[in-house]
C-alpha cells in the first residue's frame, strides 16, 4: 500500500545552498533533511536501506552525518521520498559535494582513528563546547610537551613517527581556539587532571602555567574541581557536549572509550548531560578561583 501524502505543512522546507560552507555542518544537514523527508513520507529506515541497498544501520548513519554520502544514493532516497523537482535535486547534490569535501584532518588519516575523526569534525564545526575531564588535560588546551607524553603514555603508541604526527594533529586542532569564529569552550577539569604527571616535572609546571594563559581567553571558561568538591555531581564521569549555531542541529554528547566512543543526540539523552555539566560547574570554583589554583599548583613544581 502506497504511503499517504503528507500535508503542506509537514513538508520540510528545502535546504538552503547559503548555508555555512562547513562540510561538517552541511553533513549534519543534509541527513537531518533526509530523516524529515522520509519521516514525512512514513517511510521506515529499513524500506530506505533497501532502496539503496543498505542496511538500516547505515541509513541511521547518513542520517546522523556520520558517514559521507554517495550522489546516486541520495538521488535514489530522494526518489523515495517524492523529491521530484529537478533544481531542488540538484541542490541537494551540490551540497553533497561540499559536504564530502575532506577537511584539513584528513592529512591525518594514517593516525587518526574513523571513530574520533568525527568528534573533530563536530569540533571544528561546534559554536559551543563543553567539557567535563578527569584523566587528562583536554586536547586543545595541551602543552606540546604534555601531548606528547600522553601519547607516549598510550599503550598502543609506536612512538617515533605516529608519536610526531599524532602530536601534530593535536596542535593543529588547537588553531579553532584562535580563530575569528572560536567555538566558546567551557570546562571543567576534575583535580586529578591536574595532579597527575605526565612528563617531567618541567612538563607538567609548563602545562599548568598554560592553563593559566588558556583561562585568560575571552571564549574559554576555566574551572577546577578539587577533590573535597562535587562527589556526586561528577558521578557521570568524563564527557564532551557540543553545540551549534544552527537551529535545526541537535546539540550531541562524546565519550570516549579505550578504541571507541560513544555519541547521543537523543534529546533526553543531552538533557541528562546538561543538567550533569550544570552541576559540575556549579559545585567547581569560580572561574577566578580556578585561575588562582592554577598558578598555585604551578608554582609548587
Amino acid at each position: 500500500m502506497a504511503a499517504a501524502e503528507p500535508a503542506v505543512s509537514d513538508a520540510p522546507a528545502p535546504l538552503d545552498p547559503a548555508r555555512t560552507a562547513s562540510p561538517t555542518v552541511l553533513r549534519l544537514v543534509i541527513g537531518t533533511q533526509l530523516r524529515r523527508l522520509r519521516e514525512a513520507r512514513g517511510i521506515t529506515r529499513e524500506a530506505a536501506g533497501a532502496t539503496i541497498r543498505a542496511s538500516e544501520a547505515k541509513i541511521s548513519r547518513l542520517e546522523l552525518g556520520r558517514v559521507s554520502f554517495k550522489e546516486r544514493d541520495i538521488m535514489d532516497l530522494l526518489a523515495l521520498y517524492g523529491v521530484t523537482d529537478p533544481a531542488e535535486g540538484e541542490a541537494f547534490v551540490q551540497l553533497v559535494r561540499q559536504a564530502n569535501t575532506p577537511g584539513w584532518w584528513h592529512h591525518y588519516s594514517d593516525v587518526l582513528p574513523g571513530w574520533f575523526e568525527m568528534y573533530v569534525r563536530l569540533e571544528q564545526a561546534a559554536a559551543t563546547i563543553h567539557s567535563y575531564q578527569v584523566q587528562f588535560v583536554p586536547g586543545l588546551f595541551q602543552t606540546e610537551g604534555y601531548a606528547r607524553a600522553v601519547i607516549a603514555a598510550d599503550a598502543d603508541a609506536d612512538g617515533g613517527e605516529e608519536t610526531d604526527r599524532r602530536v601534530a594533529l593535536r596542535m593543529t586542532r588547537q588553531k579553532l581556539l584562535s580563530e575569528p569564529e572560536a567555538p566558546h569552550f567551557r570546562a571543567v577539569l576534575d583535580e586529578a587532571a591536574l595532579r597527575r604527571i605526565y612528563g617531567s616535572t618541567r612538563v607538567m609546571r609548563d602545562q599548568l602555567e598554560h592553563l593559566v594563559t588558556v583561562a585568560d581567553l575571552p571564549n574559554i571558561t576555566l574551572q577546577v574541581l578539587p577533590f573535597d568538591r562535587g562527589g556526586p555531581a561528577a558521578a557521570a564521569g568524563p564527557f564532551a557536549m557540543l553545540q551549534f549555531a544552527e537551529d535545526d542541529l541537535p546539540d550531541i554528547v562524546y565519550m570516549e572509550q579505550l578504541t571507541s566512543a560513544v555519541y547521543l543526540d537523543k534529546r533526553a539523552d543531552v538533557e541528562l548531560y546538561r543538567l550533569a555539566m550544570d552541576r559540575i560547574a556549579d559545585a567547581a570554583l569560580t572561574p577566578t578561583e580556578s585561575r588562582a589554583f592554577l598558578a598555585d599548583q604551578a608554582a609548587q613544581l
